[in-house]
């Protein structure tokens, strides 16, 4: 059993340097296969070690995706809100210091993920149903408030709402695979490559830097990912990326304290997505979905032994990071980044009707016309995040 499972993290590390480092292929994807195909599995191993597999490959997905995110501009959902400020350090030739900075946040968001394990095992199957009937209102509360706090407060709102029912009408649409992918490719991805693009954007020179944080900004952010990734971590519907709009609301951070609230929200949600497993019988992420589906009964031993799983993983996961960061700064100015802005747009397309169906082009189209519209009115992507955040309302006032 321990050979098995040994072998079942070391592939799950493999398995999430891929999905991390190739764009459009995510971890979802690889669980629905690892299930579709449990039935061959199971009659050689045992449903732990198919979980563990599980939990090593999202632990290293989550901490690697944030390099073709930042490098090269092509985000997942989790991912979306770090383009605008690691793309902004990447011109000013600090792309490896922003994945360092997400990574920071990644390594201190587990060790807090874990601490929080503690205290929501006990107390969520008890304010849960609470927190469950006012979540409509704060989602409404935070939102208003992100509107009314931005200048351009007429053109964010226009955003917000069109986002919004681009994102409810891509949810709802039957058609379509793999829903978020063209989606946030649009919006977060090839709108900005498109403007990389035709703006003949130069890459300069990278630096691989000591990278210069101090306490004040780790501890900002973490506090901050502790408070919205706990709000959000127990519904369905909110991930990642409405736990960092959340938080961005709360205190203006630089862009170094955002990298980090960024990495410390992912893994935290991700970690905390399993105890809700545990706590209140509710996967809230994909992956927690299919570790539910191997271990239908988890138990408070199954769930200690993935966290210290996660744990592990997120130690030989930092030191990767970082490896491959290196190998992306010492390629990345040696290229012509314009070409490949453009081979990496075209890559995302084709790759758009294979993972979500013809449909998927449709939404892809639209979505990267109202990134690039949000881009060229001067308004933060941060409202994009309507995209989200408005289905989940209707979701919850019908």
């Amino acid at each position: 059993m321990i050979l098995e499972i040994f072998l079942a993290v070391i592939f799950g590390i493999i398995a999430g340097t891929i999905t991390g480092l190739l764009p459009g292929i995510h971890i979802n994807l690889i669980a629905t296969l690892i299930f579709v195909n449990s039935s061959l599995f199971l009659g050689s191993t045992s449903p732990i070690v198919l979980a563990s597999f599980i939990i090593a490959m999202s632990i290293a997905h989550t901490f690697i995706d944030f390099i073709p995110s930042i490098f090269l501009g092509a985000p997942e959902e989790d991912t979306a809100l770090s383009v605008l400020p690691g793309h902004r350090m990447l011109l000013k030739g600090k792309g490896f210091e922003a994945v360092k900075l997400t990574t920071i946040g990644c390594f201190f968001g587990l060790l807090v993920s874990l601490i929080l394990a503690l205290f929501f095992i006990k107390t969520a199957p008890i304010f849960y149903p609470y927190l469950e009937k006012a979540m409509v209102f704060i989602l409404i509360a935070l939102s208003l408030l992100l509107i009314i706090t931005e200048k351009r407060k007429f053109t964010a709102l226009l955003i917000f709402i069109i986002s919004g029912f681009l994102g409810y009408a891509t949810l709802n649409f039957t058609l379509l695979n793999q829903s978020l992918y063209p989606l946030f490719t649009g919006l977060f991805g090839t709108s900005l490559l498109f403007l990389s693009f035709s703006q003949n954007v130069k890459i300069p020179k990278q630096k691989i830097e000591k990278t210069k944080t101090n306490k004040k900004e780790i501890s900002i952010a973490l506090i901050l990912s502790v408070f919205s990734s706990s709000l959000v971590s127990f519904f369905p519907g909110l991930g990642s990326a409405q736990a960092a709009t959340i938080a961005s609301l709360f205190k203006k951070i630089t862009e170094k304290t955002f990298l980090i609230l960024l990495g410390a929200i992912n893994i935290i949600v991700l970690i905390l997505s399993f105890v809700a497993l545990y706590a209140i019988k509710k996967p809230r992420t994909g992956v927690a979905v299919f570790v539910g589906k191997f271990l239908p009964n988890i138990s408070l031993d199954n769930l200690w032994f993935l966290l210290i799983i996660a744990l592990i993983v997120g130690f030989i996961a930092t030191f990767l990071t970082i490896f491959l960061a290196k190998k992306f700064t010492l390629i990345i100015s040696k290229v012509k980044y314009k070409w490949l802005c453009l081979f990496i747009s075209l890559f995302l397309i084709l790759l758009t009707p294979i993972i979500s169906g013809w449909f998927g082009l449709l939404i892809l189209a639209v979505s990267t016309a109202l990134g690039i519209f949000c881009s060229l009115m001067n308004v933060k992507k941060i409202f994009l995040m309507g995209s989200l955040l408005i289905p989940v309302i209707i979701f919850y006032l019908l």
